[in-house]
């Protein structure tokens, strides 16, 4: 997938005439005693607070004239705190909002961006025609910016930044670096190393195998059988790219042996029994410590985990997890990463009623997407926090290294306003990545020993070679982009609903339950109670919808 390049320069003149008699009080634009304007953002998801006089933020401020307070998701689920927002309809200048994205715009919360777009040139780069159209909403509207998986220039790939099996390096070390293709082989593996060692060095128990349930993260105990069956990341269901119809992933015959092999694992000891209680922060405090020796995750979801192991030197150690193709049986083509980008139509960064300086808002947006800014927010200051060769080519010394993986420097010194827009792939200059973490030497050279040691073994040089890519399988990918915008408004959207309950509830029962077969029956009819085929019925509208759709941009 590629981008057209453009110019990345600040609009400076149109920032300096909007600061112009701006005096107003409070956030939404108001300048502060140093003449920057201050904005305030809300994410609905956990995230890290930044230092009040944090040194890459104060350069964008004085660089852009903004400064934006972010504030994240703290002691409440995200459908709480967007349910409070709407009751107060005090709102942030910023917000996602994430599931409830719909929620706010059904409640007139969010700006309209339609009439904004074409003036703010990065902005509109960020996506074409046809990606915009696709982010309308029932009255023909655009009200967020999705942030995430956008690439520009070359696709930079090197992480396995989605869902995969995770292992740590010292078991397939300890193994001699078997191949592992399958669940069976997986868990066999797992089940050898830790009966061989029992704890780490330290004398801590391994723990061989943890599950992530809190709330939405679920996803990390309930969707793999459509991963196991060899099937793409849509989500909620999976799509037949033959037939093009949709197939509920849940009543499979691999859904099936997929749990009753969690179930037999947790009856072993094998599944923490701590796995179905633990909240999002317990369970990075757990991988943290370097003893949980398997997992499914999303790497975005247990970075900081993964920062943590290296800042305590547990690398060194084989703590850290590589990612392993698994399929229900052997042959099969996996599908973990697919090429390309994913825009989630389903939520982004809004611009709420609440703010008093819309285009000041998008300006800043417009700013954060321009090269300058962007390699500040992610690649850091130049001879501080990495280096230019003669080449052209950024790098980081293992000192600068260490640092941006330390959470301490990371609140003091980076400013990556990790929630607003962001590009993947190749910097306008056509050598670098947009950010460090894709930059192939770059990577590479700040692994650690074990990790290439482990990396070297298998033939690999980024996350991705250990499991392969594919293409994106059709113009409906991924569907999850429309089932998280469905609502109780409709019988599919019930079903959904009822089905994520159950789902909820009856799993951990099902995983940890001494007669499977019983229990697995009493789940099937619970979940058949909540009428799955009304929600199958309306992805399979909107699937038909989708392929019909991109007709129109066929060329």
């Amino acid at each position: 997938m590629k981008k057209k390049i453009v110019s990345g320069l600040l609009v400076t003149t149109m920032l300096a005439s909007m600061l112009v008699g701006c005096t107003k009080g409070g956030s939404g634009g108001a300048v502060n005693k140093d003449g920057i304007k201050e904005f305030d953002a809300f994410f609905a998801v956990p995230g890290n607070e930044i230092n009040k006089d944090n040194a890459i933020q104060k350069i964008i401020a004085e660089k852009t004239g903004v400064k934006v307070k972010e504030t994240w998701l703290t002691g409440q689920t995200a459908k709480e705190a967007i349910g409070t927002l709407i009751a107060s309809g005090d709102y942030p200048d910023f917000v996602d909002a994430g599931d409830g994205s719909i929620t706010m715009y059904e409640a007139g919360a969010l700006v309209a961006l339609d009439d904004y777009i074409d003036k703010y040139p990065n902005i509109k780069e960020f996506f074409t025609e046809q990606e915009w159209d696709s982010l309308r909403q029932s009255d023909g509207h655009i009200y967020w910016i999705p942030q995430f998986s956008n690439i520009y220039g070359e696709e930079r790939a090197v992480e396995q930044n989605d869902e995969a099996f995770w292992i740590q390096t010292r078991v397939l070390k300890w193994a001699g670096y078997p191949k592992i293709e399958t669940m069976d082989e997986y868990f066999d593996l797992i089940e050898d190393y830790v009966e061989a060692n029992p704890t780490m060095e330290d004398g801590t128990k391994n723990i061989p195998y943890t599950i992530l349930c809190d709330d939405w993260r679920y996803f990390c105990l309930e969707n793999a059988p459509q991963f196991l069956d060899g099937y793409p990341n849509d989500g909620s269901c999976i799509v037949d790219p033959d037939t093009k119809k949709i197939i509920d992933y849940n009543t499979t015959p691999t859904a099936e042996k997929y749990f009753k092999k969690l179930n037999e694992e947790y009856q072993k000891g094998i599944v923490d029994p701590e796995s179905f209680t633990q909240i999002y922060d317990e369970y990075i405090a757990k991988l943290s410590t370097g003893c949980v020796v398997g997992m499914i995750d999303q790497w975005w979801d247990y970075l900081n985990a993964n920062d943590a192991i290296k800042t305590a030197g547990l690398d060194k150690q084989g703590c850290q997890y590589v990612p392993l193709p698994i399929t229900i049986e052997k042959g099969m083509k996996n599908q973990w990463h697919n090429s390309g980008g994913v825009v989630n139509v389903s939520s982004g960064l809004a611009i709420t009623t609440s703010c008093e300086d819309v285009e000041g808002a998008l300006q800043f947006v417009n700013d954060l997407l321009g090269q300058e800014i962007h390699d500040l927010r992610f690649w850091g200051v130049e001879g501080t926090d990495y280096e230019v060769g003669d080449d052209g080519m950024f790098y980081r010394t293992p000192e600068e290294r260490k640092n941006c993986a330390d959470q301490g420097y990371k609140a003091q010194e980076l400013c990556p306003y990790s929630y607003f827009p962001r590009w993947d792939g190749t910097s306008r200059d056509g050598k670098n990545a947009m950010r460090p973490e894709n930059q192939e030497s770059e990577f590479y050279d700040g692994l650690s020993d074990t990790l290439k040691e482990c990396f070297d073994a298998y033939g690999a040089k980024t996350y991705i070679d250990f499991i392969g890519t594919s293409e994106p399988p059709g113009p409906w990918y991924p569907m999850y982009t429309y089932s998280q915008t469905l609502t109780t408004s409709t019988p599919g959207g019930t079903a959904w609903a009822k089905m994520t309950e159950c789902k909820h509830e009856w799993l951990p029962k099902v995983v940890m339950a001494k007669d499977f077969d019983k229990t697995w029956g009493d789940y099937m009819k619970a979940y058949d109670d909540c009428k799955p085929q009304d929600f199958i019925k309306e992805m399979q509208e909107e699937l038909d919808r989708r392929i019909e759709a991109a007709k129109k941009y066929e060329k």
